[in-house]
């Protein structure tokens, strides 16, 4: 695994102030500056060697919004349909509403297309404050649905043990990130 495009992408992102929380912005995790070709195929690619090693799979499960080109690319290369955890609300029969809590914001998900006893991957850019992801586990538990792991590209925050070890699950990141002094640092893992 060498991800350099994606290392040198991240190194070069610019860092904001959300309130306190030090947002990163980057093609992969926000879609700003474009995400090019290279870049995307180098995430994709690296993420489907990893998902490959999960077993048989039903779906490819992302939240809104740039866990969908992940996603997207996955599901192309899996040959496997992929289903979007949005933030807007359909009023479908079975739709689920999650709380989802982060860093930097309140609001909703809303789960659709996903049933009880699917084998599911959940792909998404970035874990931070883990708010969205264990809001989403928790409604697969109360669903009866199966993740077999989930995949993230960035890991920004230091939550992935955490949540590894509260859900028995594998939480697999292709690269981890601190920010220092308003600059992306990434971390040898």
């Amino acid at each position: 695994m060498s991800l350099e495009i994606f290392k040198q992408s991240l190194k070069e992102s610019t860092v904001i102030k959300k309130g306190k929380y030090q947002y990163v912005i980057n093609p992969i995790t926000d879609g700003v500056p474009s995400i090019k070709p290279d870049l995307l195929d180098e995430v994709v690619c690296e993420m489907h060697k990893r998902v490959e090693k999960c077993g048989p799979i039903d779906k490819i499960v992302t939240l809104e919004a740039m866990g969908i080109p992940l996603a997207g690319g996955l599901s192309l290369k899996m040959n496997k349909p992929f289903t979007i955890i949005r933030k807007k609300q359909y009023d479908l029969p079975d739709e689920i509403s999650v709380d989802q809590i982060t860093g930097y914001s309140k609001s909703k998900f809303f789960i659709n297309g996903v049933n009880k006893d699917d084998n599911v991957i959940i792909v998404d850019d970035v874990l931070s404050t883990g708010g969205s992801l264990k809001a989403v586990l928790t409604a697969f538990e109360k669903i009866g649905v199966n993740v077999k792991g989930v995949f993230i590209a960035v890991d920004k925050g230091e939550v992935s043990e955490e949540i590894k070890d509260e859900y028995n699950i594998n939480v697999d990141v292709l690269v981890n990130i601190n920010v220092i002094d308003g600059k992306v640092v990434v971390k040898n893992i």
